[in-house]
């Protein structure tokens, strides 16, 4: 009852605009002593290990505190070729196959491959295969790192509202990573086709792309996608960083079917880390 109500109420806010405001807060210049308690606060009120990151005192901003980097070797990539690791620390949310091209949001809820990508021949790539998605709650590290190695082929950035994706969101709101704003990166592996979706949500200030600085994800409200596709396709490592949230989100992870395989176990409500191996080759490839 309580969740539908918030629900309800949040429908009248006016996401975007808040989280294009909260970003921009999150980016300025504050004294070094309100910067230092703002963050010192976050960190003891979600929990965050602050030895994993550098000193306090490096962070200009709030923003590049909460997408902060991590100290070298504090997340080891499982090494092989064909190792899918997870490419970020969240917990996963749901995680199975996209059969007849939907995939699982929640119990009772669904959506389909066409919706998420904005993009129906990239759809059929992964239709009945293997989909992880994961959610990064405030205490968790928010840079995105590639589950393979490989090669960047394109990306596609999808306009969107800004509904928050916690759980509660995703059990109350059909369709929710087809309606936030999103970014798509696609990839070729030695696993195949692999997708790595950036969902946005509320009081998210921006998803940065490292691999490719142009890719005008901002909040910005946009009346059409936008997408391309590299001539050259751009070669990248296993581990490497792909991107970053400003504020919390979710990530869904898209394989090809007959390819790839997630690893037993891998279910709802399971954590994980970056670098940790989460699946690998399918047993018929």
């Amino acid at each position: 009852m309580l969740e539908r109500a918030v629900l309800a109420a949040l429908r009248g806010v006016p996401k975007n605009a808040l989280s294009r405001l909260v970003g921009g807060l999150t980016r300025a210049r504050a004294p070094r002593p309100v910067r230092l308690a703002a963050m010192r606060a976050f960190a003891a009120r979600y929990g965050i290990d602050l030895s994993e990151c550098g000193e306090l005192e490096t962070f200009r901003t709030f923003g590049e505190f909460f997408a902060r980097p991590l100290r070298a070797g504090a997340r080891p990539v499982a090494p092989g070729d064909e190792v899918l690791v997870s490419p970020v620390d969240g917990v996963v949310s749901q995680a199975g196959l996209a059969e007849g091209g939907r995939l699982v949001q929640a119990k009772g809820l669904d959506y389909t491959l066409e919706a998420l990508l904005a993009d129906p021949a990239l759809a059929a790539r992964f239709r009945g295969g293997p989909f992880a998605t994961i959610y990064l709650s405030p205490r968790d590290y928010h840079r995105i790192h590639f589950p393979l190695g490989g090669a960047v082929t394109g990306y596609r950035y999808v306009p969107g509202r800004l509904w928050p994706v916690n759980p509660a969101s995703v059990r109350g709101v059909p369709g929710l990573f087809t309606v936030n704003e999103r970014l798509v990166t696609s990839l070729e592996t030695p696993l195949g086709a692999c997708a790595v979706i950036a969902v946005g949500a509320t009081i998210v200030g921006r998803i940065r792309a490292f691999y490719d600085p142009t890719i005008p994800v901002s909040n910005l409200p946009r009346a059409t996608p936008v997408a391309r596709e590299y001539p050259t396709p751009m070669p990248v490592e296993k581990g490497q960083e792909l991107g970053a949230f400003e504020m919390g989100s979710t990530v869904i992870l898209l394989l090809e079917r007959g390819r790839a395989a997630l690893r037993p176990g891998l279910a709802e409500g399971t954590r994980v880390r970056v670098g940790e191996a989460i699946g690998g080759p399918a047993a018929s490839a």
